[in-house]
Order: structure tokens, then sequence, then C-alpha cells
């Protein structure tokens, strides 16, 4: 039976084009046809997050769709490709990993006889071709995508693959109403990357970090701004990590993670 360990992409492992070449991309070709700013990126978003809302999870995420509902509302004829996009702005420095301890860390747990997988709520054709140009294929065992399971974080629904292969040992990633979360559900290790911690927290190990009090503002603030509607409300239990690092090379200090 396998051992998994899965790890979210975006804001975890790697940054992809979207915000800074994507979709100023696509602003400045709307634009141009239409002789004025359509602010194509904020009206992206917004539909975005009205498809979230309305559970419309999997499609939500396919940016191809919503370019081309974008296009029809504003009355143009024109077809832009939002794959081919990704695939031309996919070169560094404009993707590139998040810090230099993915890549080590990712092939110190290869090497210590684990599955890796990805677990993201990008398509499959917006994740590859930055994986790809970033090294990540070659240690990622599996890619993990709402369009090809039916499903999208945190529904656990989305391991369903990977569990009936084996274990899951840890979830890893940026988020907590994704990934926490999900890891959460499933009742393993959840872990919060966070690279951005105070300083009295970072002389803390992960689990200390979790369990502190000082860990409470900075989940408040990711929760805020990953759901506004959380401002006035309380932090949900599932939103909790077991374990909060700054990086990949914290992972072996807080995980049993050993020889085996």
């Amino acid at each position: 039976m396998k051992k998994w360990i899965t790890f979210d992409l975006d804001g975890t492992l790697m940054q992809n084009p979207f915000d800074a070449w994507v979709f100023p991309e696509v602003e400045n070709l709307l634009s141009k046809e239409l002789k004025y700013s359509c602010d194509a990126k904020k009206r992206l978003f917004h539909a975005h997050q009205q498809m979230l809302r309305n559970e419309q999870i999997v499609a939500a995420y396919d940016w191809d769709d919503l370019v081309r509902q974008l296009i029809q509302e504003l009355g143009l004829t024109r077809e832009i490709d939002i794959e081919a996009l990704v695939v031309a702005h996919s070169v560094e420095p404009k993707v590139y990993l998040l810090d230099d301890t993915v890549i080590p860390a990712l092939r110190r747990l290869k090497e210590e006889g684990y599955d890796l997988a990805a677990v993201t709520n990008g398509y499959y054709k917006y994740q590859y071709p930055v994986m790809k140009a970033l090294g990540l294929t070659e240690w990622l065992d599996v890619i993990v995508t709402p369009e090809r399971t039916g499903y999208a974080k945190p529904s656990i629904r989305m391991l369903d693959s990977l569990l009936s292969e084996g274990e899951l040992v840890a979830h890893v990633g940026d988020r907590l109403d994704h990934d926490v979360t999900i890891a959460n559900q499933l009742g393993v290790v959840s872990v919060l990357i966070h690279r951005d911690l105070p300083e009295n927290l970072l002389q803390l190990l992960p689990k200390q970090r979790a369990d502190h009090i000082a860990i409470r503002p900075v989940l408040e603030g990711l929760a805020v701004s990953e759901n506004p509607q959380l401002a006035d409300e309380p932090l949900p239990h599932t939103y909790k990590p077991n374990y909060v690092i700054r990086d990949l090379e914290e992972l072996f200090h807080c995980l049993d993670i050993k020889k085996r």
C-alpha cells in the first residue's frame, strides 16, 4: 500500500503566471479591441467568486470558459486560448518555485519511499506546463485536479483515487479553507505552510506554533483573506492546522517522516 504525502501547488510549491502575466494579457487584448479598459481581471475574479458561492466549484476554475463568457458579455466575437497563454508564460522568471527548499524536500521524501501527489483546484492543462517548466513533474507522481475527479478542495471526494491505492499521511498547503480543511475532514495530518510568520513564532517548532496563542491572529487574518464573510465569525474548527511550517525543510521536523 502506498503512503501518500500530498501538496497544494499555487502558494505552496510554485507561483503560476495568471496574476502577473495571463490576466494582464487578456485585459490588453480585450481593451485594445474595445478601445477602453474593461477591467478583465476584476470581472473574471468576480465571476469566479460568484460560481464558488453557488457551489459550482469545479466550473469556477475553468478560466477558458470564464473568459469566453466575458467576451460574450462584452459583445465581442474573438477567441482567447487561456491554456495557450499559460504555456507561453510558463518560463522563468515569470513562473518560479517559492523557495529553494522545494525540490530538495520532494527528492528526500521520494528517497524515503513516499508517493507524492499534487492536489490542486487548478485544471491540469493550466498546472502541468508550470510544473514541467519548474521541474516538479519529476518528483510528483500524480496530479489530482477538479476536472478529472469531478470534485475540488475541500471536498474529500477529490482524494478518492489516492485513498483507494493507499494511506494519506499528510497534506501540505497554504490555505485554511481548502488545504487545512480537507486534511482535517479526513483526519490526517494538516500542515499549513506560511512563509511570512512573525518573529516570535519562528523560534518555535512547527507543532508548538500550531498550538501557540500567537498563531491565532495569523490564522484569523488568513481566514478573512480567503473568505471575507468570516471577519465577524469565530474561526471554524476545521481551519486549525496540526503543524505550521515556513518552508518544506521544516516538514521533516514536524511529521513522523523517517527512513522506512
